[in-house]
C-alpha cells in the first residue's frame, strides 16, 4: 500500500516573516501582529498571540525583509479556517485560506 500523500493546490514555503493583521468582525476592527510559518499563493499559517475565531475575515501584509534585497510587502485577504493553541505561551497557530492569490503591494512614487 502506498503512503498517504497530501494534495495541495499551491506549493507551500517555510517562510518566517513579520505579518501585520487587520481583523474584521461584525462590530469592530482590530489590528495585531503575527509571524508567518508557511506561505503559499492560496493561504498561510501564522503564529500570533491574538485569539482569532474560525470563519473570521482578515487582511494581512507580509513584510519580506532581507538585508541583501529591497524589502517587499505582500498583501492578502482571507478567512481563518483553523485555530490551534501553540505551546504554553498563549500563542495560536492560525490557518488562513485566501480566495485570491497573495499579491505584491506596488509602491507609488510621485515625481517631485
Amino acid at each position: 500500500m502506498l503512503p498517504f500523500r497530501e494534495k495541495r493546490r499551491y506549493r507551500r514555503f517555510a517562510l518566517r516573516y513579520p505579518v501585520h493583521l487587520l481583523v474584521r468582525s461584525l462590530d469592530h476592527i482590530s489590528e495585531g501582529d503575527a509571524v508567518s510559518w508557511d506561505v503559499s499563493l492560496g493561504g498561510l499559517l501564522l503564529e500570533t498571540s491574538m485569539p482569532i475565531a474560525e470563519c473570521t475575515t482578515l487582511n494581512f501584509v507580509i513584510s519580506l525583509q532581507d538585508p541583501e534585497l529591497p524589502s517587499v510587502d505582500l498583501f492578502g485577504e482571507g478567512k481563518v479556517v483553523r485555530v490551534e493553541p501553540r505551546g504554553s505561551e498563549g500563542k495560536f497557530a492560525i490557518a488562513v485560506e485566501c480566495a485570491d492569490p497573495i499579491t505584491q503591494i506596488q509602491p507609488y512614487f510621485h515625481a517631485g
